[in-house]
């Protein structure tokens, strides 16, 4: 249970707190992604994810394990990434045809990266 509730301060809940990254981080894009940041006053945090899949995606089912294939892909990174930081990841249509975990798991760490958010891996193919 303990658990459960570290896993839930680790999540953007609420609208404001999306809003907040929205407007005042920064972006990053890729033609599958947009991945947004804002660190936090609190730098020591571990950071803390949101997650955004419009229905161009698909039906419930699809957007569900899109969201669920983004979470598992972050926290795979999550060692790599600088603490403090808020994140809300936008999948866009594009992302439908990134198939597999291990895909969209490259997909997110290009864009980290690229922007400068997670440091890379060499033994990534």
């Amino acid at each position: 249970m303990a658990d459960r509730a570290r896993r839930k301060r680790r999540r953007l809940s609420r609208s404001g707190e999306f809003e907040r990254v929205y407007r005042e981080g920064r972006s990053h894009a890729s033609r599958h992604l947009v991945v947004y940041a804002f660190p936090r006053a609190d730098d020591g945090e571990e950071p803390r994810l949101g997650i955004s899949v419009g229905r161009k995606l698909g039906g419930a089912v699809e957007r569900n394990r899109i969201k669920r294939l983004l979470r598992d892909a972050f926290w795979a990174t999550a060692g790599d990434l600088a603490p403090g930081h808020d994140f809300v990841i936008v999948a866009r249509p594009a992302a439908g045809e990134l198939e597999g975990e291990g895909a969209i798991e490259r997909a997110l760490r290009a864009v980290l990266v690229e922007a400068g958010l997670a440091r890379g891996r060499d033994n990534d193919s």
